[in-house]
């Protein structure tokens, strides 16, 4: 039987209380405990004025901005929806029932409502430069770090294109598919729980991913006096000069894999086939000779070279498969070859291999950060836009990631 809609006088007063209205295994709830923006007023005071209309109070805006990281929310009108409607969104930025949401508005001063990786249709030939008449805030900032090692200094080659919109962002085709404008975000993790140490935001070409890890390992030293046994990396953090870095100057274990290009494919003998002996400091060749060196550094002062003498070579059946068309074989050795060796040698043990496994963890980072946080476009353009999107994105998965190690204390009966 159909019921009939009771209609009862509405009551005079109502008691009613946010936090009763928050589930305790709440996300928001949970990360809550992590939180804490008391000192922020006093930090960004100097920033503001002493007259003219108050503004939106900076708590209220950090607290908005982690909900919307957090929950994946990428649109400003849409978060500032989502904080009105949802209980657990005001409990969180502490508005209360009847406290006012910012206008979506208030977002939108560095954002201009265009994705950081500008649209590929606009971009102009590298080698022509930027249009005399560009200007703008992502364009100062551009020029501000063109001596960035990061940024306009991590590579003297011209881009084919350039964004006249935003031109720290960097054509690139690493996906293989169409080529696009890009800048790259760095993560260094804590391997055990998948913790989030730093981040740091570049240009999107390989050469900055050594300034990164640099900076951050450097950082995290600073900040936190964390020093860390090993470093697990591919090969993009490879080069001998890294290993180098990584070994002799903080002394870490690089259980990442050595770039190397030293492999012939003409079928001649390899640097990998001469035997160096670390007593003597020389290489003997297949043929069992001798190859010596003088100690001096040529190329960009970090190689040395060995040589063969050459009556050994003439004389030597193995010439053709060593040199055919050279008097006699150079081997050259990097000043940083015994980290690249300590390199290859934690590669090929049984905890290289658990390394390279757990490698995964920082990947699963990265696909979480796209395909759950919705980061896949920024939304802010400039070195700085990116920056803080990055830091904001990591600062959600932390919290996300500390709510699931720290649950909340489960409350006893009443």
């Amino acid at each position: 039987m159909m019921g009939h809609r009771q209609v009862e006088q509405a009551a005079l007063f109502y008691e009613f209380s946010l936090e009763n209205h928050v589930p305790a295994d709440h996300l928001l709830r949970s990360i809550d405990r992590f939180v804490d923006l008391g000192e922020v007023r006093q930090e960004l005071a100097p920033f503001y004025s002493s007259i003219g209309r108050p503004s939106i109070d900076p708590e209220l805006m950090i607290r908005m901005l982690i909900v919307g990281y957090c929950c994946g929310i990428r649109s400003e009108r849409r978060l500032c929806e989502e904080v009105h409607l949802n209980l657990a969104c005001r409990w969180f930025c502490r508005l209360g029932l009847d406290g006012d949401v910012p206008d979506h508005s208030t977002f939108a001063v560095d954002a201009s409502l265009i994705k950081a990786d500008a649209n590929r249709q606009n971009g102009i030939e590298g080698e022509k430069g930027l249009p005399s008449e560009a200007a703008g805030r992502a364009i100062d900032e551009y020029l501000a770090v063109l001596d960035d090692a990061a940024f306009g200094a991590a590579t003297e080659v011209t881009p084919k294109f350039v964004s006249p919109s935003d031109p720290a962002a960097r054509w690139t085709g690493a996906h293989g598919g169409q080529a696009f404008f890009a800048y790259s975000t760095h993560y260094l993790v804590d391997v055990q729980n998948a913790i989030i140490i730093d981040v740091e935001a570049t240009t999107a070409i390989r050469q900055a991913e050594v300034v990164a890890a640099k900076r951050m390992i450097e950082r995290s030293i600073e900040r936190f006096d964390l020093y860390p046994r090993c470093l697990l990396g591919d090969s993009a953090y490879g080069s001998a000069e890294m290993l180098g870095w990584l070994v002799y100057e903080h002394g870490i274990e690089p259980h990442v894999t050595v770039f190397d290009k030293s492999a012939r494919a003409d079928g001649t003998f390899s640097r990998e086939d001469f035997t160096y002996d670390h007593q003597g400091d020389l290489y003997f060749c297949p043929g069992g000779r001798p190859l010596t060196t003088t100690g001096t550094l040529v190329n960009d002062r970090a190689t040395i070279l060995y040589r063969a003498r050459k009556h050994d070579c003439q004389g030597c059946a193995l010439k053709p498969r060593c040199c055919p068309n050279t008097p006699t074989r150079k081997v050259p050795r990097s000043i940083y070859e015994g980290a690249r060796d300590m390199a290859r040698q934690i590669a090929s043990s049984s905890e290289g291999r658990v390394s390279r496994h757990l490698r995964k963890k920082i990947e699963m980072l990265f696909a979480h950060l796209k395909r759950i946080l919705k980061l896949d476009r920024l939304r802010l353009r400039g070195p700085n836009g990116a920056r803080d999107e990055f830091i904001l994105a990591a600062t959600a998965q932390n919290l996300r990631k500390l709510a699931k190690l720290i649950p909340l204390p489960k409350l006893g009966p009443a």
